[in-house]
């Protein structure tokens, strides 16, 4: 299996069972793993999956930190609450 396949089962895995929570900490873990998994998709294009995904975690964890729930939101996390 290349790695194109594997980021993309990662990327759908990841997506179809991370949503955003209430807290900001749920709402940080959650984005830090959809953006985990979009920059590894993005990065294994471009050559480097483990860059992309350690760049896509930061900006997900960052944007689920700091942005409210009625500014960006999912709905309710089924891991976190």
């Amino acid at each position: 299996m290349t790695i194109y396949v594997r980021s993309a089962l990662l990327a759908a895995v990841v997506l179809s069972l991370a949503a955003c929570g209430e807290s900001p900490g749920c709402r940080a873990v959650t984005g830090g793993a959809i953006g985990a998994a979009g920059g590894a998709a993005l990065g294994a294009i471009g050559g480097n999956p483990g860059l992309g995904a350690a760049a896509g975690g930061l900006a997900g964890a960052a944007t689920g930190a700091f942005t409210s729930p009625n500014q960006v939101s999912a709905g309710p996390s089924p891991f976190c609450d």
